[in-house]
């Protein structure tokens, strides 16, 4: 039989068959997939956020640097017992964190 161009362009052919059954189970998978990662990423870059210091030291620029042969300070002051900011984390927060 030869088939004529209107036959061809006449063929139902738009995707409204049963053979595509499982596209919508599929995107809705796939919505609900990256749902829940987006919501995992949130949740660790908030608990990241919180365990930054309140305000970081200040840089200094190309300035600033100190020599080779300059003597070093102590940071703590001499003190030997550490003292604790309140919103530091304990050492328990710290190795559950690591």
């Amino acid at each position: 039989m030869l088939t004529t161009a209107a036959q061809v362009l006449a063929e139902n052919n738009f995707g409204d068959t049963r053979t595509g059954g499982l596209a919508g189970p599929m995107g809705l998978f796939l919505i609900l997939l990256l749902g829940a990662a987006t919501i995992l990423l949130i949740r660790n870059m908030n608990a990241r956020l919180r365990r930054l210091p309140d305000r970081f030291p200040q840089q200094g620029g190309p300035a600033d640097h100190t020599p080779a042969d300059a003597a070093v300070t102590d940071p703590t002051g001499g003190s030997t017992a550490q003292e604790s900011h309140p919103t530091a984390p304990n050492g328990s927060e710290q190795r559950r964190n690591g």
